[in-house]
C-alpha cells in the first residue's frame, strides 16, 4: 500500500508543479496588468504599488542610468510623465510572458508602449525580476529599454 501512495505522488507532483508554475505566471501577469490600469487611470502612485517592492533595494535600469529604491523611482517617474504639465498618456503592454523560476521568483518580459495626447509615442522592451512577498508578486528589478 505504501509504494501504491509513494508512486501516486510521484506520478502527481508534476502536474501539481504545472499547475504551480501556471498559476504564478497568471499573478505576475496579473500584476503587470494592474500596473497598466493604474497608469492609463493617471495614478502614478498606485502603478508603483500595484507592481513595485517598496524597498530602498529596488533597481530600475534603463537607458544607461540606474535608479535605486522605491522612493527614487517614484520620484524619475512623477519628473518624466508628470511634472510641469506632461500627460502620463495611455501605456499598453504586449508579447507578455511570465517566466516562473522558482516557487517566489519570476521573470515577465513584453513590450510596452506609451501614447501620448499629442500623437507621439516611445515603445521598447521590459523585463521584470519578481518576488513574491506576503502582499503578493512584485517587481525588485526593473530593466526597461526605449526603441523601435
Amino acid at each position: 500500500m505504501r509504494h501504491t501512495i509513494a508512486l501516486l505522488l510521484l506520478l502527481l507532483a508534476p502536474a501539481c508543479a504545472s499547475l504551480s508554475s501556471s498559476s504564478a505566471s497568471a499573478d505576475m501577469l496579473s500584476v503587470c496588468r494592474a500596473q497598466e490600469a493604474a497608469w492609463n487611470r493617471g495614478d502614478l502612485e498606485s502603478f508603483m504599488a500595484e507592481g513595485y517592492w517598496n524597498s530602498p533595494k529596488l533597481s530600475f535600469f534603463s537607458g544607461g542610468s540606474d535608479t535605486r529604491g522605491y522612493d527614487a523611482m517614484l520620484e524619475r517617474y512623477r519628473i518624466r510623465y508628470t511634472q510641469g504639465g506632461n500627460a502620463m498618456g495611455k501605456l499598453s503592454f504586449s508579447e507578455m510572458e511570465a517566466v516562473p523560476l522558482a516557487t517566489d521568483a519570476g521573470l515577465v518580459r513584453g513590450r510596452w508602449k506609451v501614447a501620448f495626447p499629442d500623437g507621439r509615442e516611445i515603445a521598447g522592451l521590459f523585463t521584470l525580476a519578481m518576488q513574491k512577498h506576503q502582499d503578493g508578486w512584485r517587481i525588485v528589478h526593473d530593466h526597461t529599454s526605449v526603441g523601435p
